[in-house]
């Protein structure tokens, strides 16, 4: 008897590309090349286009370069111009904030005002791509879910960079754009404000990245050792007897005593997902603009061991 087709053992069918739905909708913000992918069709579908453009799409691009752009051209100055130089101390270039000093004022370009500039390309592209996939999924008469995961990401994009400085009255508090300058201003954020350890949102947040980590594993194993009796089919199987979605549920009830259902589990991951940035962000907004130490803070309210 033949095996449902999977990763392993997969035999790729060709025919004419796909061009999704073309009654009733605009066709000319999509681009008009269709191609193959042998590897990509391993890990996903081999198609590769057309791709909805449209005007929100165009907007967030090009800001998009432009901000990619702005950062390279720096780090490209601080190279010296020199090539070599450029591929080996690539990691530590970075474009940082302003000075303090200059608080909420727009500084000299080479004092911060080019990471002004840059940030705003940034945010542009960001909120540019937001409305997109908004509006792709309501042209599909998709739900939001995916719009609203991203805006939970966004929700820390924005506290990091914009709403937690206002409040702070310092461009200064802004993420530098460098890959070390970016890990040495988290670690010296959690020194100036007595380790985000004591952090009680900083910890729902590792809490919820963990179990977003575990859930997806869990899942993608269950439908990956159930691919063979076609698992991957999640909604044909839901109602049928002796099908992989059986097996994979008398798995997780035999060994733990209960399993979510074909859709439930997609929820718990989106939830558990969405709070990794959902608290993060509540909690870097609190700190420094409501606890400046979350020591003391942990130790005042018994979250701590007091000395």
């Amino acid at each position: 008897m033949a095996e449902y087709q999977n990763i392993f053992n997969q035999v790729q069918v060709r025919g004419a590309p796909e061009p999704g739905m073309v009654e009733g909708v605009d066709l000319a913000n999509r681009t008009r090349w269709a191609s193959f992918s042998t590897l990509a069709g391993w890990f996903g579908n081999a198609q590769l286009g057309p791709v909805y453009l449209g005007t929100m799409g165009v907007i967030s691009l090009f800001s998009g370069i432009v901000w990619f752009t702005m950062v390279g051209a720096w780090y490209w100055d601080q190279a010296g111009y020199n090539p070599a130089v450029f591929l080996r101390d690539l990691f530590w270039f970075s474009l940082d904030p302003p000075d303090a000093s200059y608080g909420l004022r727009f500084p000299p370009m080479a004092e911060g005002g080019y990471f002004l500039i840059a940030s705003f390309f940034l945010l542009i592209s960001v909120m540019a791509w937001w409305v997109r996939s908004y509006l792709r999924a309501q042209a599909l008469g998709m739900g939001k879910h995916v719009c609203w995961a991203f805006a939970s990401a966004i929700w820390l994009f924005l506290v990091l960079g914009l709403i937690r400085p206002i409040l702070m009255g310092s461009w200064s508090e802004a993420v530098p754009y460098g890959i070390f300058s970016h890990l040495d201003w988290t670690n010296n954020f959690s020194l100036a404000y007595g380790n985000l350890f004591y952090n009680p949102f900083h910890a729902l947040s590792i809490a919820f990245l963990y179990g977003s980590a575990l859930l997806f594993a869990m899942h993608g194993a269950t439908i990956l050792a159930v691919s063979r009796f076609g698992g991957d089919r999640e909604l044909e199987q839901i109602v049928d007897r002796g099908t992989a979605s059986e097996r994979a549920a008398l798995f997780w009830r035999w060994t733990m005593g209960f399993n979510a259902t074909m859709e439930g589990i997609h929820r718990w991951a989106w939830w558990f997902a969405i709070l990794v940035t959902l608290t993060g962000g509540i909690g870097i907004l609190l700190t420094g603009t409501v606890v400046d130490n979350w020591y003391v803070w942990a130790q005042e309210h018994g979250y701590a061991p007091s000395n």
